[in-house]
């Protein structure tokens, strides 16, 4: 995965690698995005999240994209091959849009970045888990084209739903 690519920009928004001084933005930006799906307030599963995005933005085999617009971050694709995953294809494990900045175009231009980069990097396959509760996010995944995974149902009491998507060649 080549992380150093060309910063693509749209207008004012501009989509790039994340820097490691970023993660503490990143982090409340992520929590700000959670908590819209979760109606009791966010749970305390013990997670250090700003420690899981250092980790994310440094380790050399994912790599997390930002969309800054203003210079500030409003969104955010974390992304990388699973351990034991064929080498085609790539998780999405995180993907985070500013709600301050939702139904402005910021979600649809970093997911095409994604794609642009897993296209470069020849993977064909893409999944991502998606909160059951979510519906917003499913029905943008869905809009993307992003269909349920069939070889993995939910199972009662499930609290997500796995997503896959088709890496065209366009």
């Amino acid at each position: 995965m080549i992380k150093d690519r060309v910063n693509r920009v749209t207008g004012a928004r501009v989509i790039r690698t994340a820097l490691p001084a970023e993660a503490p933005g990143i982090t409340a930006l992520h929590a700000r995005a959670r908590a819209t799906y979760y109606p009791d307030g966010l749970p305390d599963d013990g997670t250090d999240w700003l420690a899981s995005w250092r980790w994310a933005i440094e380790r050399p085999d994912g790599h997390v994209l930002c969309a800054v617009e203003q210079g500030r971050i409003t969104a955010i694709a974390s992304f990388r091959t699973a351990d034991g995953a064929p080498p085609d294809t790539v998780y999405l494990a995180q993907f985070h849009v500013d709600p301050e900045q939702w139904r402005r175009g910021t979600g649809r231009a970093l997911h095409a970045a994604c794609v642009e980069e897993w296209r470069a990097d020849g993977k064909r396959t893409a999944g991502l888990s998606v909160h059951m509760d979510n519906h917003r996010a499913r029905a943008f995944y869905e809009g993307l084209g992003w269909t349920p995974d069939p070889q993995h149902p939910p199972a009662p009491g499930d609290h997500h739903r796995l997503l896959t998507y088709t890496v065209t060649g366009e």
